[in-house]
């Protein structure tokens, strides 16, 4: 029961509508207007940008402090303290495993990589030139067609195997996007090796040469898992749980995700970090402060991919960890003077100290930094989002598994409708 209440008035109505205002346990209160439907009235909303969809308990921002909570834990110490595995048994479970839970679900895991025989058959029907998200996102989709002894979501059981699945074999999956676009042969993966070690193992390795990741290296990949593996109801996730609401099948509705985060507005964004460094090109103080000067215009189309955010109106929490990360790798490969990543951190040096972006609060934030690290230990561009998709795989199936655990309505959204009254077909 809400114990606060607002009262709107419409014109033509009687009497003022009572709507409830509930509280999270943090955050702004919310307006529950689902009784204006039996009043004849629907609210405006374009975006969903004031509009809460869902209850949830897994997430939690707060763009204007620049806070970011999983299960209540902040990202930055889940980051320096913790990796990407017992996040997600914490983003699916809602508590951090203690030492043997961890070791069984780090098993469990492990033992889930492979993937179908058949599924590397599949792999042949799409063109070597495709671009790797065409491909995870058709792959994905199949898998309902392998693994169709799991498709249950009304049995638990079910839906936490499904989980395993999907959390274990989105490296192998992702890897083999990128080694059959190259045309070298699929690597199997290695029960030796940890999760992010195993992925670097799968992209890199060949037949005649075993490819070793350093430590650090090994940690930079795990902290990318980590800092992309749930956003709170962003574009791809609202996508999951509509998708999801249907009744459609796990693997169908992380396929609808990987759609969605395709687009260069949400998970193309650090891609577009790199291509706008070859934009530049000139690595040039002359030449950056040109491109700098045509990002403050607002009447030319460039733009400084990998600054500001939708929703943090501070600095990403995730930038500042990843940033630390980023300066370990470029120091562990001997980067600091690549000329493309001399661009990109001037770049930032700019955007730290120029009035023109810190009274905008235009910050470096986390796909900036990623896509710099990403490209510094040799994944192609074309795999940028492809893991980004991988890391969010784990958040789109705990908000998919809370979702249909729970008392679940199919989404179906409303119009505000300007097109033609009715009207009658003209005689002949």
């Amino acid at each position: 029961m809400a114990d606060k209440k607002a009262i709107l008035t419409v014109p033509g109505l009687e009497e003022p509508i009572d709507l409830p205002i509930y509280s999270g346990s943090v955050g702004p209160d919310v307006i529950d207007v689902r009784g204006l439907t039996s009043k004849g009235l629907f609210t405006y909303d374009p975006g969903f940008v004031s509009t809460a969809s869902c209850e949830s308990a897994i997430t939690y921002i707060d763009g204007a402090k620049g806070v970011l909570l999983h299960r209540g834990y902040p990202i930055d110490q889940l980051a320096k303290q913790s990796d990407y595995i017992e996040l997600c048994y914490l983003l699916l479970n809602g508590e951090l495993p203690d030492a043997n839970q961890k070791k069984q679900f780090e098993t469990t895991i492990t033992y889930h990589t492979m993937v179908h025989e058949q599924l590397t058959q599949f792999f042949k029907g799409f063109r070597r030139d495709a671009h790797p998200m065409a491909i995870l996102c058709g792959v994905v989709g199949a898998l309902s067609a392998f693994y169709h002894d799991s498709l249950d979501i009304s049995n638990p059981r079910d839906r936490e195997v499904s989980a395993f699945r999907l959390i274990a074999k989105m490296p192998t999956m992702a890897a083999m996007c990128h080694k059959y676009s190259v045309g070298q042969p699929f690597m199997y993966p290695r029960n030796d090796l940890n999760y992010a070690e195993n992925f670097l193992h799968m992209m890199f390795s060949t037949p005649c040469e075993e490819y070793k990741p350093s430590p650090v290296l090994a940690k930079a990949m795990d902290r990318i898992f980590m800092l992309h593996a749930d956003h709170e109801q962003n574009a791809s996730t609202s996508t999951v749980r509509l998708t999801g609401s249907t009744g459609a099948n796990p693997f169908a509705c992380i396929a609808a995700g990987i759609a969605a985060l395709w687009g260069p507005s949400h998970g193309g964004a650090n891609e577009a970090v790199l291509n706008m460094l070859d934009e530049i090109g000139e690595d040039s103080e002359e030449n950056i402060q040109h491109f700098i000067a045509k990002a403050k215009d607002k009447d030319d189309p460039f733009r400084l991919m990998g600054f500001g955010h939708r929703v943090y109106r501070n600095f990403d929490p995730r930038a500042k960890v990843m940033k630390e990360t980023c300066d370990e790798v470029l120091a562990e490969l001997g980067l600091e003077n690549d000329p493309q990543l001399h661009i990109a951190k001037r770049l930032e040096e700019i955007a730290l100290e120029d009035e023109y972006f810190v009274q905008r609060k235009l910050y470096p934030n986390v796909d900036f930094y990623s896509g710099i690290i990403l490209k510094a230990i040799g994944i192609p561009t074309n795999m940028f989002t492809v893991i980004f998709a991988l890391s969010r795989t784990v958040g789109w199936i705990s908000h998919w598994k809370e979702m249909v655990s729970g008392d679940n309505k199919i989404g179906r959204p409303r119009q505000l409708y300007t097109g033609s009254d009715s009207r009658d077909y003209p005689s002949k």
